[in-house]
């Protein structure tokens, strides 16, 4: 049995109901309800400005929503902030470590900022820099630290004072493959060993292929929840993704599929449902394409289905990756 299955028990680790937020004129979030488990693996997905960040920021009592039920860690967020201040721990989009102090003293200056005592405190330090591998680098000035030190230093830092619940805003955004791997390693050993419920917004969706639940959100609303295998079997549907051989083609393609989505400048997903869409296409198109990929229901297809958009654009390497599947595809 999961920690998040026992811990279920004892009520939900975040529990938002009806939560609004409006910036002057403009609505961040409309009318969100939802629960997290406490110990399990919860995912926040959405466009950029769907209301993701602002949703964090409420639970972390960095924002005062205008109205709506919000407990976290079984605390009233507006009777008890400073409780819920003690429960959780957070990793911010942005680097937030003072680049100026080393690793160590880092560390040192938020435990003392939660009221951690001297012995408490120097043992934390040493658990974090152990956990995330850098006990070498202790008394290294941060600013000598690769991109993925310092997002593994903000993680040790958010875990210093034991917090039930992380929040992790974009926590591996411009980090390596490896990276994001190793940081991933280190939170679900966490919510292993000791139960600590996660809250993520990514735009790697492939980190949360094994969230026990996503949310996605756009608009300030939320439009799908579920378990990441529910929403592909409700939701998913088949693309074909194809780069037309000229613009007359690209044209030609957009004005005979109009629920085509547009990838980037030259890539279209077009929706392939029926059965014998693809051999129809082809012969229609087939001579008028430069690359073709057919991707059955993903997490990916889910997003881009409802929101009309995908969750994050391509670096150079992954479209020629991409490029050169869609190429090996072609031969067969």
């Amino acid at each position: 049995m999961q920690p998040h299955e026992t811990a279920e028990r004892a009520g939900p680790a975040v529990r938002v109901e009806h939560l609004s937020l409006k910036y002057g004129g403009q609505v961040a979030l409309d009318d969100v309800s939802l629960s997290i488990g406490r110990g399990s693996s919860f995912a926040l997905l959405g466009p950029n400005g769907a209301g993701k960040t602002s949703l964090i920021s409420v639970l972390a009592t960095l924002r005062e929503a205008d109205k709506g039920l919000v407990e976290v860690a079984g605390h009233d967020l507006r009777r008890a902030s400073r409780q819920v201040r003690l429960s959780i721990g957070m990793v911010f989009q942005d680097p937030s470590l003072d680049d100026r102090l080393s690793a160590e003293e880092n560390l040192d200056f938020h435990g003392r900022v939660y009221g951690m005592p001297g012995r408490a405190r120097a043992d934390a330090i040493d658990r974090m820099l152990d956990l995330v591998e850098l006990t070498g680098w202790r008394e290294t000035v941060v600013r000598s630290f690769s991109g993925g030190m310092k997002r593994r230093l903000e993680i040790a830092r958010a875990l210093m004072h034991e917090p039930q619940i992380l929040f992790l805003d974009e926590p591996t955004v411009g980090l390596d493959a490896q990276t994001r791997a190793r940081i991933w390693a280190y939170l679900n050993r966490q919510r292993c060993e000791r139960g600590l419920t996660l809250l993520t917004t990514t735009h790697y969706i492939e980190e949360v292929e094994d969230a026990d639940r996503i949310c996605i959100i756009d608009k300030g609303r939320i439009i799908a929840e579920g378990t990441p295998g529910q929403l592909k079997r409700e939701l998913g549907q088949s693309f074909l993704h194809v780069v037309a051989a000229t613009p007359a083609d690209h044209a030609a393609l957009l004005a005979a599929y109009p629920g085509a989505h547009a990838i980037g400048a030259e890539t279209l997903a077009i929706p392939a449902g029926e059965e014998d869409f693809v051999a129809g296409f082809l012969a229609r198109f087939g001579n008028r394409l430069r690359e073709m990929r057919f991707e059955g229901p993903t997490l990916e297809g889910v997003f881009l289905s409802l929101t009309g958009r995908v969750l994050r654009d391509r670096t150079d390497g992954e479209r020629e990756a991409q490029r050169n599947a869609g190429r090996r595809a072609g031969r067969r």
